[in-house]
């Protein structure tokens, strides 16, 4: 009976997440742009692209108007020798210290794009829902499949 009720756990917790990738697909030597702020994984994201040692980018600021008066649109300029773009659509981080006590207790909610603007190809996409360290792992693990090899 044990090993049903953690089956369906394991079960559960496998379904928060669809990642496609293309295995061997990054060349870290290339220009990354990344879109400015966000919450944890947005951030987390750009962290952990560079301490693997890739180039991110995040553009020059171009222009900021107000939308409805409380909320400022900034827009960027991305280098023309930009080879990837990743975008990161999340919700906010929920502190949860019932599900992810070990796992750095926030969870995340949030969709993960990285697209060649070379080639137009879209190279990732994650939909995922995850506690904070759980998420890193997994991105570390994605990125690690993702890199080329010589």
């Amino acid at each position: 009976m044990k090993s049903v009720r953690f089956g369906i756990l394991v079960f559960i917790l496998t379904a928060c997440n669809s990642v496609y990738y293309k295995p061997n697909s990054l060349d870290t030597t290339q220009i990354f742009y990344a879109d400015r702020g966000g919450y944890s994984m947005k951030r987390s994201i750009k962290d952990v692209m560079r301490k693997r040692g890739y180039n991110v980018v995040v553009g020059t600021h171009a222009k900021s108007h107000d939308v409805d008066g409380d909320i400022e649109i900034d827009s960027a300029v991305i280098p023309d020798n930009t080879r990837y773009r990743i975008k990161v659509s999340e919700r906010k981080e929920v502190f949860n210290p019932f599900w992810c006590p070990f796992n750095g207790f926030w969870w995340w909610n949030f969709n993960v794009s990285v697209a060649d603007q070379k080639t137009g190809e879209e190279l990732m996409m994650w939909r995922g829902r995850a506690c904070q360290d759980s998420a890193l792992r997994m991105l570390d693990d994605i990125l690690d499949k993702m890199e080329k090899t010589e």
